[in-house]
């Protein structure tokens, strides 16, 4: 059986997250083949710090991505390149300088010699190589024609190399196939995306005038915290494999860099991002909603302790999302307000979970907690033991606070490559840990109720709230009959 989270998070503190295994080299080690400037030379492009590219022109940095015929760029050097180039040139505008160095590098091995010709195979096959990573780590950078028309006149030139068996021509053909394969799964993803859960705000449903004793809550649909942690760590995982690592780059490009332009912004929106922080949202709302609209202060208590138990298990299996989901529901207003209910509550192991997304000092208990499940996830033999899932919010601030504090450029012009690293080493431990396949069986009854109850609006909480606990002063008595109000005279 796996440890508890709980138990590995506090054994190790350090100040940044553990290398994943595609960057364990990537900044401890020197670029794959690539010679090294003259550092006594009066202008130098690219700079290299300890072995590594921390800065060079656009011009210069294209010339690293390119292979040659003793060449081929590091795997980790490709990921982060073509992550953060979008910030500075549009996808297609790379794909056609990537086809003109192809051009040039292919027209001196034209010679005519049979060796040279052997060369020319070689070479064209690392820039197939190149493509094939390309479009299978960034497949929606060809969605646009312009992409799409430069891949194809590459991968023309790239196949007259071998005319004679088209072995090439074959690959290609496999590459472009899988593409469209995946532009049209995202393409269908987006279409029948999560469609926002609208709030109930019907009096009916909202005010308590009759008992509600047959009413349906979570504690019908599932009563084992373990089981329905597990059922939400399926639906984070499912949500989570959509998202992509030009998704989060959105962060990044679409803010006005030093050039003055925001890089794909008419094209790629932020489905994706919006749909994951939306389940997020209506998570809280559902804890919320699930104790707030409960008559009987028993029920409710037993509510309580049973999301409290629930938001334990999701920390121990490492769903960080949920766990923060469901924390902030029980922290809203209308829920912290119920006195008489908390009272009756065993609040020890809420205070522990509470400790846990302290934000204190940038929430350093819980990014201890993070480390933890991540040391795990590198040495775990099972799926289980694999799964990460960050708070998404926390996430994306932290690569929003890089990009703030760490500027696009150096004073000299070149691209601070440098920032770009760790910005795209952050997006690599977030891809990784988002491949891991769910070991938990899917429940059909327990996942519906999750995603389709009913879910208040902030102000039919209060409502329900009030109508569980009355008003304890004139602030929340005045908020009260407002509220009544208001409801009872809608149409």
């Amino acid at each position: 059986m796996a440890e508890p989270l709980c138990n590995v998070a506090v054994k190790k503190c350090k100040e940044t997250m553990p290398q994943t295994p595609i960057f364990s080299s990537m900044l401890g080690s020197s670029c794959s083949g690539q010679v090294q400037p003259d550092m006594g030379e009066r202008c130098v492009d690219p700079v290299y710090q300890d072995g590594n590219l921390v800065s060079g022109s656009l011009e210069a940095l294209i010339e690293h991505l390119v292979p040659t015929m003793d060449y081929y760029p590091d795997r980790t050097y490709i990921f982060t390149f073509l992550l953060s180039s979008r910030v500075f040139i549009h996808p297609h505008e790379l794909l056609a300088k990537v086809g003109q160095i192809c051009i040039k590098q292919k027209q001196q091995l034209e010679t005519g010699t049979e060796a040279e010709k052997a060369k020319l195979k070689s070479f064209a096959a690392k820039i197939i190589q190149l493509l094939k990573e390309w479009t299978e780590t960034f497949p929606y950078d060809f969605q646009d024609e312009k992409s799409m028309k430069e891949l194809k006149e590459i991968a023309h030139r790239i196949t007259q190399c071998d005319e004679e068996n088209g072995t090439m021509k074959k690959i290609i053909s496999q590459m472009t196939q899988n593409l469209l394969m995946a532009l049209s799964t995202r393409s269908q993803y987006q279409e029948i995306r999560e469609k926002f859960r609208q709030p109930v705000t019907d009096k009916g449903t909202i005010l308590k005038t009759k008992p509600q004793s047959t009413q349906k809550d979570i504690l019908s649909v599932c009563c084992d915290p373990l089981i329905l942690a597990q059922q939400l760590t399926y639906i984070e995982l499912e949500r989570v494999s959509n998202i992509y690592p030009e998704d989060l780059m959105q962060i990044v490009s679409h803010m006005d860099s030093l050039d003055n332009h925001k890089c794909r912004g008419d094209v790629t929106k932020t489905y994706n991002l919006e749909a994951y922080d939306n389940w997020f949202n209506c998570l809280s709302m559902l804890v919320a909603t699930e104790i707030c609209r409960v008559v009987k202060k028993k029920q409710r208590t037993r509510i309580v302790e049973f999301f409290i138990d629930v938001a334990r298990e999701c920390f121990n299996i490492g769903n960080f999302n949920s766990m923060m989901a469901i924390i902030s529901g029980m922290n809203l207003s209308p829920v912290a307000r119920l006195k008489k209910t908390w009272s009756k509550v065993k609040t020890a192991k809420f205070d522990v979970l509470e400790h846990h997304m302290d934000p204190s000092s940038n929430f350093c208990n819980y990014r201890t907690a993070l480390q933890g499940a991540a040391q795990r996830s590198q040495t775990a033999n099972s799926n289980r033991e694999k799964i990460v899932i960050p708070v998404f919010n926390l996430f994306i601030k932290d690569i929003y606070f890089l990009h703030k504090i760490h500027t696009n450029r150096l004073p000299n012009g070149q691209i601070n490559f440098k920032k770009f690293w760790e910005i795209s080493r952050q997006i690599n431990d977030f891809l990784t840990w988002k491949q891991v396949e769910c070991p938990f069986e899917k429940d059909k009854k327990i996942q519906s109720y999750l995603l389709t109850a009913p879910i208040y609006s902030e102000e039919a909480l209060f409502i329900a709230s009030f109508e569980s606990e009355g008003p304890e002063n004139h602030m929340e008595k005045d908020s009260w009959k407002s509220l009544r109000t208001t409801l009872l005279n809608r149409a």
